[in-house]
C-alpha cells in the first residue's frame, strides 16, 4: 500500500510539472485560442477535425491538466486517509486539488470571456501553489519511512525570516515573470543585464519597465538566496536536510538566472524559455519545503528541551 501511494505521489508531482510547462508552452506559442472560444470542447467539437499547431498544443494542455487533476484528487484522498496524522498533510491535500481546480477555472474563463494580461499572469502562480502542495505531500509520504532526517529540525528566528521572506518575494518574482510573457515584453530589451547595449538609462516605456523590473527583482532574489544558503552552510552543518535543501535552492536560483539571460541572448529560444519555467517551479517547491521545516521548528525545539530536562532529571535521580 505504501509503495502504491509513493508511485501515485511521484506521478502526480511529475504531472503537475507537465501542467506548468504546458501552460508556459501555451503562452509562449500564443496557443491560448487554439480551441477558439469554447471550453471544455475544442472549437465546439469533442474530437476536432481540423488540427492546427495551436489547437494541438492547447488541446494537449487541457487533456494533461484533466488527467493530472484525477491523479491529484486520488492523491489528496489517499493522503488524507493514510498520513492524516501528520500535521501538514490534510491542509496540503486540500490546497493541491483546490488550486488545480482554480487554475483550470481561470483558464476556462480566459477562453470563454477573455482576461486582462494582469489577471492571466496569476494563472502560472496559482498552478505553482498546486505544484508546491503536491511536491510537499510527496516529501511527507517519503518522510514516513524516514528516508531522510527531517522530523527534528530546529531553525532559528533569523533563518525563519529569510525563509518566509524569500518564498513570499519569490512569488512576486513569479508573477512579474508571467506578466513579462503575457505582455509580450520578453524581447523589448535586446541586451542583458542592461536593456540596450550596456546603457544605464531608465526604461523608455511600460514594457521595458516590466522587463527590467523583473530582472532587477530576480537579481535581488538570487543574491538573497545565496546569502541565506551561506548562513545555512555556516550555522546548520549538523542539520544536513537544511544545508542540502538550501544548496538545492542556490543551484536552482543560479540556473534560473542563467536561463533568464539565455532567453534574451537566444532571442526567446523555446527550450530555454521552458527551462526557465521549470527551474522557478522547482525552486518554489524547494522553498516551500524550507517553509514546512521552519513551521515545525518551534514544536521540535519544545520537544528537544523536554527531552533534555527529562534526561537531566534521570541523571539527578541516579546521583
Amino acid at each position: 500500500m505504501q509503495r502504491r501511494i509513493k508511485w501515485l505521489a511521484v506521478l502526480s508531482t511529475a504531472g503537475m510539472l507537465l501542467v506548468l510547462l504546458g501552460g508556459a508552452l501555451v503562452t509562449k506559442t500564443d496557443s491560448g485560442m487554439g480551441c477558439g472560444r469554447t471550453w471544455p470542447l475544442c472549437n465546439g467539437q469533442f474530437m476536432p477535425t481540423q488540427i492546427t499547431p495551436a489547437l494541438a498544443i492547447e488541446l494537449a494542455h487541457r487533456l494533461v491538466s484533466g488527467a493530472v487533476g484525477i491523479l491529484i484528487l486520488l492523491l489528496s484522498i489517499w493522503s488524507w486517509k493514510n498520513i492524516g496524522h501528520i500535521r501538514e498533510s490534510k491542509f496540503l491535500s486540500f490546497m493541491a486539488f483546490f488550486f488545480l481546480v482554480l487554475q483550470g477555472l481561470i483558464g476556462a474563463a480566459a477562453v470563454k470571456w477573455g482576461q486582462s494580461d494582469f489577471i492571466l499572469a496569476l494563472h502560472f502562480g496559482i498552478s505553482l501553489i498546486s505544484f508546491a502542495a503536491v511536491f510537499l505531500l510527496t516529501l511527507l509520504i517519503f518522510e514516513v519511512d524516514k528516508k531522510f532526517k527531517a522530523e527534528k529540525v530546529i531553525i532559528e528566528k533569523d533563518m525563519k525570516f529569510h525563509i518566509y521572506g524569500i518564498i513570499t518575494y519569490s512569488f512576486l518574482i513569479v508573477y512579474s515573470g508571467a506578466l513579462v510573457r503575457h505582455l509580450k515584453a520578453s524581447l523589448v530589451c535586446s541586451d542583458w543585464p542592461m536593456c540596450k547595449n550596456g546603457d544605464f538609462s531608465l526604461p523608455a516605456n511600460m514594457y521595458q519597465w516590466v522587463q527590467m523590473g523583473h530582472r532587477t527583482a530576480a537579481g535581488l532574489l538570487f543574491i538573497w538566496i545565496l546569502y541565506a544558503a551561506n548562513r545555512a552552510w555556516r550555522n546548520y552543518k549538523e542539520q544536513k536536510v537544511v544545508v542540502w535543501t538550501w544548496f538545492a535552492a542556490a543551484t536552482l536560483a543560479s540556473l534560473q538566472v542563467l536561463s533568464g539571460a539565455l532567453i534574451i541572448l537566444t532571442k526567446l529560444n523555446l527550450f530555454v524559455a521552458l527551462s526557465h519555467a521549470l527551474f522557478i517551479s522547482c525552486l518554489f517547491g524547494i522553498l516551500s519545503y524550507l517553509s514546512i521545516l521552519a513551521s515545525r521548528s518551534r514544536k521540535n525545539e519544545i520537544m528537544y528541551r523536554a527531552e533534555r530536562e527529562a534526561a537531566a532529571g534521570r541523571m539527578d535521580s541516579v546521583i
